[in-house]
């Protein structure tokens, strides 16, 4: 007769960095479960000062003094973990492409927390690509790892639904209970053997890319709709921005003009917004960020730039 095996009680290592996965960490840990490390990416710069400030898993795992390793490169630098000795690693966006010999460790396996509905968006920005391309629906694979990105079997789904208002921040909100609840819903027929996974379909495949600088910037002479979900896909971080006569302005929220116009041609600025022709239809900003300065919904920008941009001005 098999043992059973009770989620809670076997040494869990949590592998996992940003504040997804370090609010969904702390939902596990208040929940009972038995985290005995966490391992996160290094300390970087973070805000306008760049100070170097613990990301976000440390802070949780330093407030209810749990172990936190911070390895520059793992596929280095795993021997650690064999002294740890967990029985299952559970990761959620760590950052970190993971090394075969740290996968062959624990006793039950390592599990992926996905942010997104497998195999659809394998890779880095599954989340904001939801947003990108405008879906109406996304959420969390708890999935096996395996030597390839995200191409392990899947064992349970949870669904989340994008509102058209939704951007990366309410998005993340909604996805730290999906993940959650993946976690709670899964793990135990996991461990025991009564969930052996289902098998991606290879032709249903797609892939994502890590978002880049370049990615930033909005090009007018896209469409209206694809600017405003590039503004929702990077908002808070690490934001869009327009270029005006040789100054970055940053924007963090939009809302589409049906109305056409000459792309990168100023239509009209007022208290309700800054409107700028697009390939299709107008995108208006309702609020901008000047260098230097903090974000500002656009009425308060508006009071304080009044003739900063005129109507029938180009945009480059």
């Amino acid at each position: 007769m098999n043992l059973i095996v009770e989620p809670k009680k076997i040494k869990i290592l949590w592998l996992g960095t940003p504040r997804i996965s370090s609010e969904v960490l702390e939902k596990v840990i208040l929940d009972g479960f038995n985290i005995v490390g966490v391992v996160a990416q290094e300390d970087k710069p973070a805000g306008r000062k760049k100070q170097i400030l613990p990301v976000p898993t440390k802070v949780v795992a330093q407030k209810y003094n749990i172990p936190i390793y911070q390895p520059a490169k793992i596929r280095l630098d795993y021997d650690f973990i064999k002294d740890i000795n967990p029985d299952l690693i559970i990761t959620l966006a760590y950052g970190q492409i993971i090394p075969h010999g740290l996968l062959e460790i624990p006793k039950y396996g390592c599990l992926n927390l996905h942010g997104s509905l497998l195999p659809k968006y394998r890779g880095a920005a599954p989340m904001q690509y939801a947003l990108l391309n405008g879906d109406k629906k996304t959420g969390i694979t708890l999935m096996e790892m395996v030597d390839e990105m995200d191409a392990g079997k899947m064992y349970l789904k949870e669904e989340v639904r994008i509102d058209d208002d939704d951007n990366m921040e309410t998005l993340t909100d909604k996805m730290v209970i999906a993940a959650f609840n993946a976690l709670k819903n899964g793990l135990y027929d996991y461990l025991n053997g009564a969930n052996n996974g289902e098998e991606q379909n290879l032709e249903e495949v797609t892939f994502t890319k890590k978002i880049k600088p370049e990615d930033e910037k909005i090009d007018f002479n896209d469409t209206a709709i694809n600017i405003h979900n590039k503004v929702r896909a990077l908002n808070p971080d690490p934001g869009c921005y327009f270029e005006f006569n040789g100054l970055n302005y940053k924007v963090n929220s939009t809302k589409i003009i049906n109305n056409n116009s000459i792309p990168n041609v100023i239509v009209s600025y007022d208290k309700n917004g800054l409107i700028i022709g697009c390939k299709e239809g107008c995108i208006c900003f309702t609020s901008i960020q000047k260098p230097g300065k903090n974000m500002l919904k656009i009425q308060d920008f508006y009071n304080g730039n009044r003739e900063l941009f005129k109507k029938d001005e180009i945009i480059k």
